[in-house]
């Protein structure tokens, strides 16, 4: 004699459906304290972004409390694992681009360093780069640093490494 529940291999148990719950409710909690600017990069349906908006208005306590848990409920019929996801990439915007800068910076100085090995490699990750300018910001920077010029060359190329990344 076996039960419905034993066959079901897609049964929850009550403990795993309050531990989602919570955790959409947290995700929407998160999204009432972003900005407004990162908040419309976030797709959302109309109701839930109505529903922050709100929540953001409510100053006293306990309707605070209740529009969150409203915010949570919403979150159930949302794509909660996609927010998540634009959630996370709004967050970590700054340490995406601090990566991006300490990429071209070392692209900059390996060329400055190795010239036409560097550019080579340069031009072999980044098959739109244009080797001949490359070699020109090179051959520039080293004069200018020979004849104590200011560092025009040098910017150059951190400029144009900085273009060809962003492509």
């Amino acid at each position: 004699m076996s039960t419905e529940i034993e066959d079901d291999d897609n049964w929850i148990s009550k403990t795993q459906v309050k531990r989602q719950c919570d955790a959409l409710q947290q995700l929407g909690e998160e999204l009432i304290e972003l900005k407004d600017s990162e908040l419309e990069k976030i797709s959302l349906p109309d109701v839930l972004l109505n529903a922050i908006h709100e929540a953001r208005k409510i100053r006293k306590h306990g309707a605070q409390k209740r529009q969150r848990q409203y915010i949570g409920k919403l979150m159930r019929d949302a794509d909660g694992d996609q927010i998540k996801h634009q959630l996370d990439q709004i967050r970590h915007k700054d340490d995406l681009n601090n990566a991006l800068f300490k990429r071209i910076e070392n692209w900059r100085d390996r060329i400055l360093e190795e010239g036409d090995r560097a550019i080579n490699e340069l031009v072999d990750e980044y098959p739109d780069a244009d080797r001949q300018y490359l070699r020109q910001l090179y051959r520039n920077s080293q004069k200018e640093k020979q004849q104590n010029k200011p560092p025009t060359s040098f910017r150059l190329i951190f400029k144009y490494i900085r273009e060809l990344a962003e492509k």
